[in-house]
């Protein structure tokens, strides 16, 4: 901890807030989130303890006490939540006013950063792809319950992922991956997987090929420049081909189902389904993730593909 945080002000419609800057984060009381969420403190209590409960957080690395002086002028210490916990029950209570609290937050820390107060680059930029990842999970209804809170944890888990930056060597975590093959799945056994699907039995439309769209597809993630695969290790290769089967609709119908089905079989074609005794992603995740990437925008195909880079790679 720093010896001394500074105070900033944030408002927006009738809601104003003191906000503690310290340690290069944003905090926030109990109180002033039932404030900016406009929730009840039994609610927001309750969103906080199933953030510690399910693993979501650490609680130790989240909360600080600060001296705080109440209305009855004597000073007491007083639990503080960081940004990490502010997004996610903003996220889980779905409040118009969190949006505007982490762009608010996400611009006081780059301010800080330019005038050389607070963080470096690479922190900036990790802060902003998490709060974009919350943004894209936020767009639609049909990520909820399970899956709501699976994507809350694949997010935190890239965040802390790309934390470790600062740590460890730069290769290793530099979002490329770093296994390596020249064996190659092939479009023949890709289509027999997909046949093999029970899907296949039940409708026409489902797996039938637009164009070759999947023979495309493969290409891409295959294709080379100069001598050099273009995408040269399995990580990055995986998280295209996972990406543009969703995204580029090879199909007319099961495209997010079949996406989701050859992710497992690249992975265990390449011997990287399960890592020590246990697969690599759960059913739950590989749903989450789906969604996740069909919500996004074209725009944000890097980020969709580094955080599936990073979630393979992880150790």
């Amino acid at each position: 901890m720093q010896d001394k945080n500074e105070i900033i002000i944030f408002e927006n419609q009738k809601v104003k807030l003191e906000v503690n800057l310290q340690d290069e984060t944003v905090w926030l009381s109990q109180a002033q989130m039932v404030q900016l969420f406009g929730r009840d403190k039994t609610t927001i209590s309750r969103h906080i303890n199933n953030i510690f409960d399910e693993g979501e957080l650490n609680k130790n690395s989240v909360v600080a006490f600060f001296a705080t002086t109440a209305a009855d002028n004597k000073t007491y210490s007083v639990e503080y939540y960081n940004l990490d916990v502010i997004i996610s029950v903003g996220y889980r209570v779905k409040s118009p006013q969190g949006t505007q609290f982490r762009i608010w937050a996400n611009k006081v820390l780059k301010d800080y950063m330019l005038k050389g107060v607070a963080i470096n680059q690479k922190r900036l930029e990790m802060l902003e792809k998490t709060v974009k990842l919350l943004e894209i999970a936020n767009r639609d209804q049909e990520i909820e319950g399970e899956n709501a809170k699976q994507i809350l944890q694949l997010i935190n888990h890239y965040y802390r992922a790309l934390d470790t930056l600062e740590s460890y060597d730069e290769q290793r975590f530099s979002g490329k991956g770093v296994r390596t093959s020249d064996k190659m799945i092939t479009y023949k056994s890709c289509l027999s997987v997909i046949a093999g699907l029970k899907y296949k039995q039940i409708s026409d439309l489902f797996g039938s090929e637009r164009e070759r769209g999947l023979e495309s597809i493969l290409g891409n993630v295959y294709q080379s420049f100069g001598g050099q695969d273009v995408y040269p290790t399995l990580e990055e290769k995986a998280a295209n081909l996972f990406y543009l089967l969703i995204k580029n609709h090879p199909f007319s119908d099961g495209n997010k189902r079949i996406a989701a089905t050859l992710l497992i079989y690249f992975l265990d074609f390449y011997g990287m389904l399960y890592r020590d005794g246990l697969p690599i992603i759960n059913n739950i995740a590989l749903t989450s993730l789906t969604l996740l990437i069909a919500q996004s925008n074209p725009r944000e195909k890097d980020l969709m593909v580094a955080l599936v880079v990073e979630l393979l790679g992880q150790e």
